[in-house]
């Protein structure tokens, strides 16, 4: 398997290129905008056909790029199911399977910091937390439908249950860390450690964070599958 965990500095935001040696067919994982032609220049460097562009949920903080990217390879956008974006070509349903080659990757629902959430568990050893499960840390819940004792729960039943060495790829990193394990989250990650499921919904609701500076523009755009023309004619 091929796996490039890829950075965008303006929105602390990881994208994930996964690809099939063998056949050279790819996927990537929360496409960023702005990073389009970084990311299409790498698929022709390594000489990979891009099949999909995978979103784990509707982003706040970004404008996702699989629109650009869908114009300029044919691939297909998917997202997870129940997720309010009706241009995508396939919804995910919690367990489903897809698949590239000798890679599988499946979607485990992890609701909570927003109500449509996938983490995707690919080939048995890794594990794309999206904005579910930081390294250290979790996403809010305070906006698009998103609820603390629903995050703790998809935490703490789906993805802690996982093997201990899954290794943990997040959708952002704010500290420079780049990857852990499920056992270190399960013993280190101040969210959780030593929280029940009440104290983590008083911890979260407690937060107070500033909106994300993109918010107003990001969510109707990610809505439209990045395009920004029909998200500014809704």
């Amino acid at each position: 398997m091929l796996f490039r965990q890829l950075y965008d500095r303006e929105s602390s935001t990881f994208t994930y290129l996964i690809a099939d040696p063998g056949s050279h067919r790819a996927l990537l994982v929360d496409p960023v905008l702005g990073q389009v032609e970084r990311d299409f220049k790498l698929l022709q460097e390594l000489n990979l056909t891009l099949c999909f562009c995978v979103e784990t949920h509707i982003h706040a903080d970004h404008i996702t790029g699989t629109h650009q990217l869908q114009s300029k390879t044919g691939c297909l956008s998917i997202v997870p199911a129940q997720a309010p974006a009706a241009c995508a070509d396939r919804h995910l349903e919690d367990g489903e399977v897809l698949t590239l080659g000798d890679i599988s990757l499946k979607a485990i629902a992890t609701p909570g910091h927003t109500d449509s959430h996938n983490a995707y568990w690919v080939n048995g050893d890794h594990i794309l937390t999206g904005d579910a499960l930081f390294i250290r840390g979790c996403g809010r819940t305070d906006f698009q439908s998103g609820d603390a004792g629903t995050l703790y729960d998809s935490v703490t039943q789906k993805l802690f249950t996982l093997p201990d060495a899954t290794l943990v790829y997040p959708g952002h990193d704010y500290h420079g860390l780049t990857v852990s394990t499920i056992q270190e989250e399960r013993q280190w990650n101040p969210r959780f450690k030593g929280r029940g499921r009440n104290t983590f919904i008083e911890f979260m609701n407690a937060l107070d964070l500033p909106d994300p500076q993109k918010m107003m523009e990001a969510v109707p755009a990610n809505e439209c599958c990045g395009r920004v023309d029909s998200a500014t004619a809704r």
